[in-house]
C-alpha cells in the first residue's frame, strides 16, 4: 500500500491529503513547527503525525508539497537534505522556471519531480478540484490512483516538467487578477457614489465579478497567499516574453490587504485597507 507524505497540511493540503486516505493510504505529516490550527486539521483529517521530517521522509513512497509558493522552494530543500528518493511532487503555484529548479533540487538525491497544480476550491462533499500532473510518465500514474474514487480529479498532462505550473498560473493570472480588478472598480465607484449604478451594469452580465460584492472580503482575506501567487504569474509571463505589468500590479494591490490574513472583514474594513495602503500610511 502507498503510503503517502503531506508538505503542509493547511486548508487545501489537508483536505487533498484527506481525499488519498478515502482510497486506504496512509498520510503522513510532520507536527514539529507547525501551527495549533495545522494539528487540529490533521487531527480532524485524520493523518498521521511522526515525529521529524526524516521519518515522513524515509517512510513516504511519495511526497506531496502544498505550501505557500514563496516556500516552495525551502521545503523542496528540506526534503533534499534528507535524502529522498521516492515521487515527490510539487502541487504549488510557481512559475514554470521555479519548478525546474525544484525539479533540479530533488533530483540530486535520486528523487523523481511531478510538477503537479490544484484548479479549483478545497474538495468536500460539494466541491471537485482538479489536480493537474505533469512530468516523468512512469511517476504520474501512481500519484493519479491516489486520488481514484475521490473527489479530486487528477488529470496527466504531456509535455513534462512546467506544463502543470503553466497551466495553474495561465488561469489564476486571469481569475485572481480579474478579481482584484473588480474590487478596485467597485472602491473607485464607491468613492464617487455610483457604485449602486456599477453594479447595476454589471448585473446584466451574468459572469461579471463586479456583481459579486460577497466575494470581495474573501479576495482580501486570501490575499497574503494570491500576492505571492501573481508575482509568480509575472515570473512565468516574463519567461514566455509576455507583459508581465498586470499580474505586477495585481500582487501590488494584494499587499495592501497584508494585515487582513485568515480573517473575516466586512467590506468597509476591505475598502479602508485598500485606501490606507500596505503600511497603514494614507496613499
Amino acid at each position: 500500500m502507498t503510503t503517502l507524505g503531506i508538505l503542509h497540511p493547511g486548508s487545501m493540503g489537508a483536505a487533498v491529503a484527506a481525499q488519498a486516505r478515502c482510497s486506504g493510504v496512509e498520510v503522513l505529516w510532520c507536527p514539529a513547527g507547525r501551527s495549533t490550527s495545522s494539528k487540529e486539521r490533521a487531527e480532524r483529517y485524520g493523518l498521521t503525525p511522526v515525529h521529524a521530517l526524516s521519518e515522513l521522509v524515509e517512510r513516504a513512497d511519495i511526497i506531496l508539497s502544498l505550501c505557500p509558493p514563496a516556500a516552495a522552494e525551502d521545503v523542496a530543500r528540506s526534503v533534499a537534505a534528507c535524502s529522498y528518493a521516492g515521487i515527490y511532487v510539487d502541487g504549488n503555484a510557481v512559475s514554470p522556471a521555479a519548478m525546474a529548479n525544484i525539479g533540479a533540487i530533488v533530483q540530486r538525491t535520486g528523487a523523481t519531480a511531478v510538477d503537479g497544480s490544484v484548479i479549483g476550491s478545497a474538495p468536500s462533499d460539494s466541491k471537485s478540484p482538479r489536480l493537474y500532473l505533469s512530468g516523468p510518465a512512469y511517476a504520474l500514474r501512481p500519484v493519479a490512483q491516489l486520488f481514484e474514487g475521490s473527489a479530486v480529479q487528477a488529470r496527466l498532462l504531456p509535455g513534462g516538467i512546467g506544463q502543470a505550473s503553466a497551466l495553474k498560473l495561465s488561469y489564476s493570472s486571469y481569475q485572481k487578477a480579474s478579481r482584484a480588478l473588480a474590487l478596485v472598480a467597485y472602491a473607485l465607484a464607491t468613492d464617487h457614489g455610483v457604485e449602486a449604478e456599477l453594479l447595476d451594469i454589471a448585473g446584466g452580465r451574468t459572469t461579471s465579478y463586479l456583481a459579486e460584492t460577497a466575494y470581495f472580503p474573501k479576495v482580501a482575506a486570501r490575499s497574503w497567499r494570491w500576492g505571492p501567487e501573481m508575482k509568480e504569474a509575472a515570473h512565468a509571463l516574463e519567461e514566455a516574453g509576455l507583459p508581465s505589468d498586470l499580474a505586477d500590479a495585481a500582487a501590488a494591490v494584494m499587499g495592501r490587504w497584508e494585515r487582513l490574513k485568515d480573517t473575516s472583514p466586512d467590506l468597509a474594513h476591505v475598502l479602508d485597507e485598500l485606501h490606507t495602503g500596505r503600511q497603514g500610511e494614507p496613499t
